[in-house]
């Protein structure tokens, strides 16, 4: 079962008490769990090793980490080969500093430094509220510039490559 985690899965930012139950059981009753988001791939780690489920898609499924228990080990998938994300990682932080300037009010989110893919503009999270047209504003500095955009309840995340 494949569901998202942020305003799905968590309320406010929370993973609720009953929810992380509900998962417990899922897994205890063998149906496998994926949460898929747009989250960093420092919070995939995490969840993945902590949370009873069957493996994380992260960074809009740039990447993904599923926890062989029996093994102790963590098992990693990346979108791209390491020197291509270094070379678009480059591209989108310096998009990101026309998307700031673009939107006053706006910011990198603060879970920034845990993406290896993607960067995320915060519109709605720590930042603003600023609304879905400033969203639409801060997704078109990317698109404009042939990099992908997908706007969320609380980001903008942008990515380059398929």
């Amino acid at each position: 079962m494949l569901t998202d985690i942020d305003d799905t899965l968590a309320t406010e930012g929370r993973l609720p008490a009953r929810t992380y139950a509900a998962l417990e059981a899922l897994d205890a009753a063998g149906i496998a769990v994926i949460p898929v988001t747009g989250r960093p791939a420092g919070w995939c780690d995490a969840m993945a090793r902590q949370w009873p489920v069957a493996a994380v898609v992260g960074e809009n499924g740039a990447l993904w980490y599923a926890l062989d228990r029996g093994a102790r080990r963590m098992r990693r998938w990346q979108a791209q080969p390491e020197a291509e994300r270094r070379r678009a990682r480059a591209r989108l932080m310096d998009l990101a500093d026309e998307a700031l300037r673009a939107v006053p009010g706006a910011a990198l989110s603060a879970d920034q430094p845990f993406r290896l893919f993607d960067v995320a503009i915060d519109f709605c999270e720590d930042a603003g509220p600023l609304g879905l047209a400033a969203a639409g504003r801060i997704a078109a500095v990317f698109t404009a510039h042939d990099a992908q955009a997908k706007v969320s309840s609380i980001h903008v995340s942008a990515w380059i490559g398929d």
